[in-house]
């Protein structure tokens, strides 16, 4: 896929899947390509297989292709899929050249995870992967500290499609897309439906999701409305969307893939218990009070469920 093509696809809404596991807490990827399946027939526009809603970090090298592959499998190309790719620099180019191999359009490189970290050897790891890899780059950035020039260096190489840009640090992000080249890479909001409305605001294009598991027909409506430019709309989506994004929150974001994960549960697809040191499953509270939340939303048909559990419910109903 062409750069090009791989930032116009960016500009709309990177669903980020969750990764199903079996009994025994291995990843099934039959039911992990139903996922991605699921989430590009709803018309998602770039789908990042392995991503954070994934649980990347705790996933295995070897387990990460699997899930590139069943995403590749799932989706059956109705839509991008950038192959989420990281850890050492050796580690990452070698991923990269397995999801250009198996069919990936993209690959998106998630920020190192080291404690001794600098920002300008950070920027320099991003384009080092750009460099070695035959597919655009999305590049992920996480961490504050950074400074304009930094940021632009990294949106101005060659092969990076975009920089997913999820931090709270609007000045700074408001300062390195005019000081960008134009027809760089794109800044896409990496904060989810919450914080689209101002990115957007601040010149940023597209956002991630992983509400698209569940209820992708929400995420597509905060994003019509941003292209329109209809603030007030995307507003009150959002805020009907907070109960989800807050309860995803609790733990320092510890629940983060948990709420997701549960929902998909409730949907039809059994995807298995987050893998520790994410919280595995929520208490009978929190389940409950988001199962309150999901029925409200099965009711005005904002769900997305699986046809086995639409006959079920049909039969006990």
């Amino acid at each position: 896929m062409s750069i090009a093509i791989m930032r116009k696809a960016l500009t709309g809404v990177s669903g980020v899947p969750v990764t199903a596991y079996d009994g025994k807490g291995e990843v099934e990827p039959r039911i992990t390509a139903k996922v991605y399946a699921r989430t590009a027939a709803a018309g998602i526009h770039n789908i990042v297989a392995a991503g954070n809603t994934g649980e990347f970090y705790a996933l295995t090298p070897q387990e990460i292709r699997i899930v590139h592959e069943a995403a590749v499998s799932g989706v059956d190309g109705r839509a991008p899929v950038t192959a989420a790719i990281g850890r050492s620099l050796h580690e990452a180019i070698g991923m990269a050249k397995d999801a250009a191999a198996i069919g990936a359009s993209a690959v998106m490189s998630h920020q190192p995870v080291d404690p001794f970290a600098a920002p300008s050897a950070q920027i320099d790891y991003f384009c080092n992967l750009a460099d070695a890899s035959t597919l655009p780059l999305v590049a992920y950035v996480r961490a504050e500290g950074f400074t304009v020039a930094e940021i632009v260096r990294l949106a101005n190489h060659g092969n990076i499609a975009g920089i997913k840009f999820a931090t709270t640090d609007l000045m700074l992000l408001s300062r390195a897309i005019p000081a960008a080249d134009p027809a760089g890479a794109l800044f896409v909001c990496g904060l989810a439906e919450s914080w689209a409305p101002t990115f957007t605001a601040a010149g940023a294009r597209g956002f991630t999701s992983g509400l698209v598991n569940v209820a992708p027909q929400l995420s597509l409506a905060v994003h019509a409305a941003l292209e329109k430019g209809d603030f007030a709309t995307a507003r009150a989506i959002v805020n009907r969307l907070e109960p989800f994004e807050r309860m995803r929150t609790k733990f320092r974001n510890g629940a983060n893939v948990t709420v997701v994960k549960e929902a998909v549960t409730y949907s039809g697809l059994d995807v298995g218990p987050v893998r520790v040191p994410g919280l595995p499953l929520l208490d009978q509270h929190d389940r409950e009070e988001l199962h309150r939340l999901l029925r409200g939303w099965e009711a005005e048909g904002s769900i997305q469920t699986d046809p086995d559990r639409q006959q079920s419910a049909k039969a006990t109903g």
